[in-house]
């Protein structure tokens, strides 16, 4: 046999099993639930800088996906071929929040399993982690956590902002603590009561702290 023959003999089985029903139909449902997941990400997220291009990502990676299983699974030899063409691709982009890597996960976990004919499963799973999201995301935090850096001149000064943390934060506990010459810093983990920050003025105002700050805590602390 002849390599036009293998050659014709591959393309009429390829484009026998090929459909475009199928492929409009796998494409149509990749679309649908790359934008659910592009919704849900959207709905929690709880950044500060939406990436709107990360957001479309998802619903694109749905689609290529599910194009690429389509491909594979129509098709033995084209399918060893792509193995290998992926197998040399590098993703390098840096991953700000971990929930992130959540959706880029699911967008392609979406396309694989549509790209396999599993719709039904596609369907229900992406509905299932979709209200799992939301319902957490729109969880109420009961205290927020923060950081409170004080510097101050002498004891007494410490021990009258040490009294008001104590009684307007939920709870408190001292990381480090800094004693020099010209005065005293201490650094404190508190969980304020409904995010309430006010009591950071008063700390401020009390005779002998030259200065109050309070930042975000994000779960990491270098003393």
């Amino acid at each position: 046999m002849s390599f036009n023959d293998i050659f014709k003999s591959n393309f009429l089985e390829s484009v026998t099993q090929f459909s475009v029903v199928d492929t409009l139909m796998g494409m149509a449902f990749a679309l649908a639930i790359g934008l659910f997941i592009f919704l849900i990400y959207k709905k929690t997220f709880s950044g500060v800088m939406y990436s709107t291009g990360f957001a479309m990502t998802l619903v694109g990676l749905a689609l290529v996906t599910n194009l690429v299983i389509m491909a594979v699974t129509s098709n033995v030899v084209l399918s060893l071929g792509m193995v290998g063409a992926l197998s040399i691709v590098r993703f390098r982009t840096a991953i700000k929040e971990p929930m992130e890597i959540v959706f880029l996960f699911w967008a392609l976990a979406a396309g694989i399993v549509v790209g396999a004919g599993m719709i039904p499963l596609a369907v229900i799973g992406s509905a299932i982690i979709g209200i799992i999201l939301v319902l957490f995301a729109n969880k109420k935090v009961s205290n927020v956590p923060y950081i409170l850096i004080v510097d101050c001149y002498d004891e007494r000064a410490e021990e009258t902002a040490c009294g008001i943390i104590k009684k307007e934060v939920e709870k408190y506990i001292v990381k480090s603590k800094t004693v020099t010459d010209d005065g005293i810093e201490f650094t404190v983990e508190i969980r304020t009561k409904n995010a309430a920050t006010g009591f950071v003025n008063h700390i401020n105002d009390v005779d002998g702290v030259s200065s109050a700050t309070l930042v975000a805590f994000n779960g990491e602390y270098m003393s």
